[in-house]
């Protein structure tokens, strides 16, 4: 079964988002979906002809985390874009956030310093399935960092090519700018 790019079209005219951006953003998700169903068809190759011991096979392995995730991290980004105003302050988000963080003001603190950090990557929110609680964490590369148990329920790209192109270097302003596109359905939708 292969995977398919999603269109994500709807984000076009998005306050803070250029066209140019998004389309350059849309082609390079679209590159992780084509590369994941590379490497599985390849993969699978590979297990029907008893290559699995080969060095290709375990580089292919290891590869399909990058590819895989650079894809569904991707979609759980585009995904929760496209709102007006941001999350809901008397929604279920935020009064899990204000339990777990203290106040609404504290967690989005955090989360733009994660997000503000010198560095590429995401910041994610996630919830840990163990006992619900909300963390924000720094995800590095796509395919490393990601907590064991948790589910991601916000979502920031903070790769260069999310920004740059609209932004230039002042990533603090990207960040205002995805704040106010926050998709709150989407996101409260994740929370579990």
């Amino acid at each position: 079964m292969s995977y398919t790019a999603k269109d994500y079209s709807r984000l076009i005219g998005m306050e803070g988002f250029s066209e140019t951006l998004l389309k350059n953003h849309f082609t390079l998700y679209q590159g992780y979906v084509t590369n994941t169903n590379k490497i599985l068809d390849t993969l699978e190759s590979m297990l029907k002809n008893g290559k699995t011991a080969s060095p290709e096979f375990a580089e292919l392995k290891r590869r399909l985390g990058w590819e895989f995730n650079g894809m569904r991290l991707h979609e759980y980004y585009f995904e929760n874009l496209g709102g007006k105003g941001g999350i809901n302050k008397e929604g279920k988000l935020a009064k899990k956030i204000t339990e777990d963080f203290g106040s609404y003001e504290s967690w989005e603190k955090d989360f733009k310093a994660v997000g503000t950090m010198r560095g590429i990557g995401w910041a994610v929110l996630y919830q840990d399935m163990t006992n619900g609680r909300l963390i924000n964490f720094w995800i590095n590369e796509h395919d490393v960092s990601h907590p064991s148990g948790c589910n991601p329920i916000l979502i920031m790209d903070v790769f260069e090519h999310a920004f740059m192109i609209d932004y230039g270097l002042k990533k603090a302003d990207y960040i205002e700018a995805f704040f106010k596109n926050i998709d709150c359905n989407a996101v409260e939708s994740r929370l579990k």
